[in-house]
């Protein structure tokens, strides 16, 4: 195991009807002018956004919204953040919805803060030093960015999807009700599920050895969301599947999985760039790109490969051939993925084999500057995988 720090500042407000804490959560942390930011109209049609007015006016808060955050969160909607929390004077930023919308937030507490463009943060190796404090009420269980210090947003000018990070992101509170995802559509469902368990596979897959503690907490993960996945598709109304999977998807994604190991993130970068072009939703390109990725890489260490079909898949070891362990490991989460509902190719996406040299080139990567961690991929590799993505 490597050396690591692991600062994980969050509070976490979990249960039935915990939307209604959000004012004196803001006020213990500081907060006296809040911006809400949020999404589409459900948050409004569904009374979410009138019971956090309600819940901010309460505990003496004055607040201003900005709604309209899409998937894939856009850079336009971030600057117009940016210039209205500081023509308002806000002094907190307050995310109601998912990933989009809690990356946004992110985006706008560092720009407001910061006397350049935002997109700096994203784009130009510049480092978040200090943002506005941010909390979230937790709406779409997938990007695990409510306990993370993570971000990604998509440039609209060039069409580039770019992450950045830092611990002045992380989240003051994040409050996380289950009853809130009861609506969600299946396919929302199963593509949030695609991308947490995303999330464990970009820290399992490690070059990094003796790692006993973080492999047994990734494969717990993977095991939960196995079970629980089918079961919130099949109802969305199950709290406690509910419950399960939201969890999930914030240990996830705080790091707690990822300490002191070495860490890949090829797959979510390589990703980026078909839902950035396509606008596909994030959790379906991972559907696609992931399994191309792990046909591509599994020989570089067949046996963790073959450890994680035996864990999480079931499978029986074949001590003589492990490498068909493996394997059969890959086609099992492939025949999960699609029980759930997910594409595994191109088409099933909208993507095309043709805008393969496209996307690579908007990848930006190359011998000099290979992406992941677990393998170093080229450009040859990178196409490679997509071609295989591409084929099926």
């Amino acid at each position: 195991m490597e050396n690591f720090g692991f600062y994980s500042p969050t509070y976490f407000a979990f249960g039935k009807g915990m939307e209604s804490s959000a004012g004196d959560l803001v006020k213990r942390f500081g907060g006296s002018k809040v911006l809400i930011h949020y999404g589409g109209g459900s948050a409004v049609r569904s009374g979410l956004i009138g019971r956090v007015e309600a819940s901010l006016k309460a505990a003496g808060i004055s607040f201003v919204s900005l709604g309209g955050v899409k998937p894939n969160p856009r850079s336009g909607l971030v600057r117009e953040g940016i210039a209205l929390c500081r023509k308002e004077g806000v002094d907190f930023i307050l995310a109601v919805g998912g990933g989009s919308t809690i990356d946004s937030s992110k985006a706008i507490a560092a720009g407001v803060l910061y006397d350049g463009d935002f997109w700096d943060f994203y784009e130009g190796g510049v480092a978040i030093e200090k943002a506005l404090p941010v909390g979230t009420v937790l709406t779409i269980p997938a990007a695990g960015s409510e306990g993370s210090g993570d971000s990604v947003v998509t440039n609209e000018e060039t069409m580039h999807k770019r992450g950045t990070g830092s611990d002045a992101l992380r989240p003051r509170f994040s409050i996380m009700n289950p009853e809130l995802v009861f609506t969600l559509p299946a396919y929302q469902s199963a593509c949030g599920a695609t991308d947490i368990m995303a999330h464990v596979f970009e820290r399992y897959f490690t070059n990094t050895k003796e790692v006993e503690i973080t492999d047994r907490l990734c494969e717990a993960v993977l095991l939960t969301m196995i079970r629980e996945t089918p079961r919130v598709i099949a109802d969305s109304h199950n709290y406690d599947a509910q419950a399960n999977v939201m969890w999930a998807g914030m240990v996830a994604h705080n790091n707690l999985c990822g300490v002191g190991r070495e860490q890949d993130w090829a797959s979510h970068n390589i990703e980026h760039e078909l839902s950035a072009l396509y606008d596909c939703a994030h959790g379906a390109g991972l559907a696609v790109i992931f399994p191309a990725w792990m046909k591509y890489v599994y020989k570089h260490d067949v046996n963790r490969f073959a450890n994680l079909a035996v864990r999480v898949w079931g499978c029986q070891m074949d001590e003589q051939n492990p490498e068909k362990t493996a394997l059969a490991g890959i086609a099992a989460l492939e025949k999960f993925l699609k029980s759930i509902g997910m594409p595994l190719s191109f088409a099933e996406i909208g993507a095309k084999k043709e805008d393969i040299p496209l996307l690579v080139k908007t990848l930006g990567v190359s011998d000099e500057n290979p992406l992941g961690g677990f393998v170093k991929l080229n450009a040859k590799d990178v196409t490679a995988i997509y071609n295989l993505a591409a084929d099926r």
